[in-house]
């Protein structure tokens, strides 16, 4: 398993190997702009270039970039569905002229519209992104916790994006550990983990699964409150993340953490903490 962190962006794309490589990662994820806003700067050429010529003087791969925060393909707003579906394009095509191979989107909240709907909604979003964008970048839905009014928290609703989607071989999907563990998959034991494995591959297949997000719970199981917390500190333990780290289905995968950090050290723990999990 390929462990790294979500890097920070803070001074240009040129800063994000030399933070990657002090954190020891194999792997990394980062955002392309402010993740908390709809405006986005063009990205800098030079910069860009910089940071590919950095990347390829390491064996860091693959790389992941993530969509902000505020874009919602299940919103019954008409005026935010056109915003997050012109994002989603945006981001896309960033996600290329990066140089990344996966983009990784929230599913979304549903707010007072039902399931369904929703779901038909997110759909038709992929299926018109799609159709207007023609790249190379898979784009990877992440499971969530539940929280809300949030839609993806089931596998099966999982499922029912992927039945809509029309080019099937563009989407994938991102596991966060902690999402499926407060959204009720007792990953945290052996007979659960082997379970929700099983059901996941029944309703979208492993061969869908290109990464994992790496955290910790501190909130209960089927809690559905989203509360990333530090490897082996929470409610998933680790007992919990030795089996998961070392499980056949999943020793293929690149994992990134998204673990709480107050500053860098937080990042150096996590990581001397999950590596000194794996079994030879």
């Amino acid at each position: 398993m390929r462990f790294g962190f979500h890097i920070s962006i803070a001074g240009g794309f040129s800063k994000v190997v030399e933070r990657a490589l002090l954190r020891k990662s194999k792997t990394i994820q980062f955002f392309s702009r402010n993740p908390r806003g709809w405006n986005y700067n063009p990205l800098n050429k030079g910069d860009i270039n910089e940071f590919k010529r950095n990347l390829q003087k390491t064996d860091i791969s693959p790389v992941f970039v993530h969509m902000p925060y505020l874009p919602n393909l299940a919103s019954p707003s008409r005026e935010i569905f056109d915003k997050s579906l012109q994002s989603l394009m945006i981001e896309l095509k960033r996600t290329e002229q990066i140089g990344a191979q996966f983009l990784i989107m929230h599913i979304g909240s549903r707010l007072e519209s039902g399931e369904d709907t929703a779901i038909e909604r997110v759909s038709n979003g992929i299926n018109k992104t799609f159709n207007k964008v023609d790249n190379s970048v898979i784009l990877l839905l992440e499971n969530t916790a539940g929280m809300g009014s949030e839609i993806g928290n089931k596998f099966s609703q999982i499922k029912e994006i992927f039945d809509r989607v029309k080019d099937k071989d563009r989407l994938g999907v991102v596991l966060d550990t902690a999402h499926v563990f407060e959204a009720g998959y007792p990953i945290h034991n052996k007979q659960g983990l082997d379970y929700t494995l099983k059901e996941f591959d029944h309703l979208i297949g492993l061969k869908r699964l290109h990464v994992l997000h790496l955290n910790d719970s501190k909130t209960d199981l089927n809690s559905q409150v989203d509360r990333h917390w530090h490897i082996g500190e929470g409610k998933i333990g680790l007992e919990g993340f030795r089996r998961i780290v070392n499980h056949p289905l999943f020793k293929h995968l690149p994992a990134i953490m998204e673990t709480p950090k107050k500053d860098e050290k937080d990042d150096f723990k996590n990581m001397r903490v999950v590596k000194s999990l794996v079994e030879e």
